[in-house]
């Protein structure tokens, strides 16, 4: 009988069972003087001690204003340090962080606003040409529950000040009421159809699949990982900022926004020794007229995901950017992202034509989308992922969730997938994009791959 495309990723290391700022605490109680957080275009830079005092701060002064276990916190902002902070205060307090998309128009915020029930809001200014003040001005009153918006340019410095009304010893006997199950974070899928939908997640959800990426790439207390990702996404959020807090890493900020001179900048200047991105933003970085000013010598590994790196990037990264531990990753927001990741040491041949082998702690198993029989290895069918990283399902939408994870807690992608005899996964498309000619199944990733190879086509969205 034919092996079956599924694998699970036992691992001897346990899984951590604690909530986020606890996690952090201890962190910064072993590299309390390091690094934590630099962010060059804010002339910010805090060490892990004063990562949890200032994220303490900012949690009693959400106290202060009021702000519950489980309340919903939104946060709609580019890539600045207090987004970073709000992401710990609000862990430390219970309170449920809703990412929002800095390129929301007025109805999208609207919509999160409502759908998550966001009751305190921080705001940038704006961000490029959008102005957030008159953006929120325009839907406020269709808000209901929206009580409180703090615009972080003006308001940041009154609500530190508010921290004073509430006692450490308040902020610690809160968050000794916390379990690590208890949801904390709000993401919003970029769904192709209909409204996004709102993946909870919880401390233990995020907290461990960070913790599984950065051991992956091999963090310690000495790295610095460059992340001009953004926040909102998991990318960011997870991938980025957690990874580093729990081995006690660096989080390096760029810039608000992709810039592929600030990144290569900031990769010299910082010396980091790890840089994110999706394949897009390599290619404008290998590109750039002023590349070759840049010292690369520093960097040793990084994340790479979002869509199918060509194989002639990967080896512009691995050897000209002096990254030889590239790795690619796969996942989705509902599963905290990632469910599958290349290892430091795989071969080229792996790292651009797989996603990678599975997590530790995480099932995977490819299935016929028609009848749910697992398809022998080699065999397309859809991609589904079980394991403590997924969700606890759509904020208030109980028929998306029941549509997405089944009856086992298995968590339909929706991605077409094959399983290779050494358990790497290759994405080959989407079930609702897959193409059936003269009888037979094309997928979009054997159409990209074709493409490709021509000389005058750099990327293909």
């Amino acid at each position: 009988m034919a092996e079956l495309s599924y694998v699970h990723g036992a691992n001897d290391v346990p899984l951590v069972g604690e909530p986020i700022f606890h996690n952090l605490r201890r962190t910064a109680a072993r590299f309390g003087d390091r690094d934590a957080l630099v962010v060059p275009h804010q002339d910010y830079r805090a060490t892990y001690r004063q990562l949890v005092e200032q994220s303490e701060e900012i949690g009693r002064g959400l106290m202060s204003r009021g702000v519950k276990k489980g309340d919903r916190v939104g946060i709609w902002s580019p890539n600045r340090h207090e987004w970073v902070l709000v992401q710990y205060a609000t862990a430390a307090i219970g309170a449920i962080l809703v990412n929002i998309n800095p390129a929301y128009r007025t109805s999208e915020l609207q919509y999160a606003l409502n759908q998550s029930g966001t009751g305190f809001l921080f705001l940038a200014a704006g961000f490029r040409t959008a102005d957030y003040r008159a953006m929120l001005a325009e839907v406020k009153s269709s808000c209901p529950e929206l009580k409180e918006a703090t615009v972080l340019e003006d308001g940041w410095d009154a609500l530190k000040r508010d921290a004073a009304k509430t006692s450490i010893d308040d902020l610690r006997e809160r968050e000794a009421t916390l379990q690590f199950d208890d949801p904390i974070n709000i993401q919003y899928t970029s769904g192709t159809t209909g409204f996004p939908k709102g993946a909870t997640l919880t401390h233990h959800n995020i907290l461990n699949n960070a913790f599984f990426i950065g051991e992956t790439l091999r963090y310690t207390e000495q790295d610095r990982v460059c992340i001009p990702v953004p926040f909102y996404h998991c990318f960011g959020m997870v991938l980025g900022n957690l990874a580093c807090t729990t081995h006690g890493s660096a989080m390096v900020i760029p810039g608000e926004a992709y810039d592929p001179v600030a990144v290569m900048e900031t990769v010299q200047k910082e010396r980091c020794t790890s840089l994110y991105g999706v394949p897009t933003m390599f290619i404008g970085e290998l590109e750039h007229p002023r590349f070759r000013e840049f010292d690369f010598s520093s960097l040793r590994t990084g994340i790479m995901a979002g869509s199918p790196c060509p194989v002639e990037v990967m080896k512009k990264v691995q050897t000209i950017m002096h990254i030889p531990e590239m790795t690619i990753a796969y996942g989705m927001t509902e599963t905290s992202p990632v469910s599958t990741q290349c290892a430091t040491d795989d071969p080229l041949e792996k790292r651009v034509s797989t996603v990678g082998r599975v997590h530790p702690h995480v099932e995977i198993k490819v299935i016929d989308p028609t009848t749910g029989a697992v398809m022998p290895r080699g065999m397309p069918g859809e991609l589904c992922s079980r394991g403590y990283m997924v969700m606890l399902g759509y904020w208030n939408n109980e028929e998306a969730t029941r549509q997405a994870i089944d009856a086992a807690r298995w968590m339909h992608t929706g991605d077409l997938a094959t399983m290779d005899d050494e358990g790497y996964i290759n994405i080959v498309g989407r079930i609702k994009d897959m193409i059936i000619r003269g009888g037979e199944n094309i997928y979009p990733r054997e159409v990209e791959e074709f493409l490709y190879g021509h000389p005058m086509i750099a990327d293909i969205q």
